[in-house]
């Protein structure tokens, strides 16, 4: 009588959702005591990642991960500090109020190019000669920032850090797209970074500024660059490869392609409302002082937000979440547009701050649903920049000589289609399965 061919081994997983996870049971722990995995030996990195709960591919330690998110970080410092910085060069003569524009729009384009760029084309490999050489551009671009002496070559110089900047900035997106738990991580993210810009925020205004004007700011900034290529040697050297569509072929998607737009809606009803606040302000008679205070108090709404994200994000579901922040952020448009007092002013500016980052999690959840190879993940914070650009460019065209109300008016139009393009993505992912 002829042997039996032996049985072949294979990993149980259990599918669910838009990821892989392995079962960790003691019947499935038998599979490595046997020593084969689906017809062939099991190797160490197998059942390393068998038993790896947290991370899609790869498992970076706890000093990788927040290494990248603060590389990350750094990246986005400019969000919280053009206030101080594009303000001191607007003070000092460098620029024209139509230049300051240019400038900033400028750099949050090439934020959302480079993070795109490094995010999609480039492979996730020598991450830290890649953060070191990123590192070292933004903190020249910085340099050069402060002694640039006019506006063509200020847009220059900060186009050039924008592109670095978003590279650094997909140096932690790439490793958040890998963990099982995105959307905590992306809350950590967020929310160490606004700390960041705190932190620096306060530093610039009190000291640098004052005394080496807009020039000591950018080169208070090439220093954080330099202090932290120390950093940047901390980074996990190679992210393991995420599943890849030829040609992104998964971001071409309806779901993809509509949950990055109202992403993009979102953060276009906050970039056009908050690049206007002060002449908003202004015009229902609050002065400029008491408006930069409202600033700095969302700052710290803001962290309140992406703190109470990370911590409920596992419980709310991100269509309800995503939904009611976008109801309320149409509310808070329609508030400004109607003239609000003071106090309703100000409880507009910290609501508009603590939903900011309150919903961005929610919003990586959304982008990994519409996307289950995790590429239109790595598209959020180039939706979200280009978002915070091109809201004030468009804005900008409704405003009617001193008259700024357009502009929470069509901010509440951007937070109502960002919630439309949610419901739409539901009906289009239930066709195809996704939701």
């Amino acid at each position: 009588m002829r042997p039996s061919s032996p049985k072949k081994c294979e990993l149980p997983v259990d599918k669910k959702d838009d990821q892989v996870s392995v079962s960790s049971n003691a019947d499935n722990l038998s599979v490595f005591h046997s020593g084969c995995k689906g017809g062939r030996l099991v190797t160490a990195a197998d059942a390393a990642q068998a038993g790896n709960d947290d991370w899609l591919v790869g498992n970076p330690t706890g000093l990788q991960l927040a290494s990248a998110l603060w590389i990350g970080s750094v990246g986005l410092l400019i969000l919280g500090l053009q206030p101080v910085l594009l303000g001191a060069l607007y003070t000092e003569g460098h620029v024209t109020g139509d230049e300051l524009a240019l400038v900033a729009t400028a750099e949050m384009i090439a934020i959302a190019i480079g993070s795109a760029i490094v995010a999609m084309l480039l492979p996730a490999r020598n991450m830290r000669w890649k953060s070191s050489l990123l590192l070292v551009v933004l903190g020249l671009s910085n340099v050069w920032t402060a002694y640039a002496v006019t506006a063509n070559t200020l847009i220059a110089a900060r186009a050039v850090a924008g592109l670095a900047e978003g590279g650094l900035v997909a140096v932690a997106t790439e490793l958040i797209a890998r963990s099982r738990r995105a959307e905590r991580i992306g809350g950590y993210f967020v929310t160490l970074q606004t700390l960041a810009q705190c932190a620096l925020a306060l530093f610039l205004a009190l000291y640098a500024v004052p005394k080496a004007g807009s020039a000591g700011g950018f080169l208070a900034l090439g220093v954080v660059c330099l202090l932290s290529l120390v950093v940047a040697w901390t980074v996990a050297d190679d992210y393991a490869d995420l599943p890849k569509e030829e040609h992104f072929a998964n971001v071409l998607t309806v779901p993809a392609i509509t949950a990055l737009l109202s992403i993009f809606c979102y953060f276009m009803f906050f970039g056009s409302v908050w690049a206007f606040l002060e002449p908003l302000g202004a015009q229902f008679g609050i002065d400029d002082r008491t408006v930069g205070l409202m600033v700095s108090a969302s700052l710290a709404a803001q962290v309140l937000g992406a703190m109470t994200a990370t911590v409920f994000e596992a419980r709310i579901d991100y269509r309800f979440a995503i939904t009611v922040v976008g109801i309320v952020a149409a509310i808070s448009s329609v508030l400004l547009a109607f003239g609000p007092g003071l106090s309703l002013f100000w409880v507009v500016a910290l609501v508009m701050g603590f939903i900011l980052l309150f919903v961005v999690p929610y919003q990586i959840r959304l982008a990994i649903a519409a996307d289950e190879t995790r590429n239109a993940a790595l598209l959020v914070p180039a939706a979200q920049l280009f978002g915070l650009a091109i809201g004030p460019i468009a804005a900008s065209l409704l405003i009617d000589g001193g008259n700024f109300r357009p502009v929470p008016e069509f901010a509440a139009a951007t937070a109502v289609a960002s919630v439309a393009l949610l419901g739409f993505f539901v009906l289009a992912a239930r066709r195809r399965g996704q939701a």
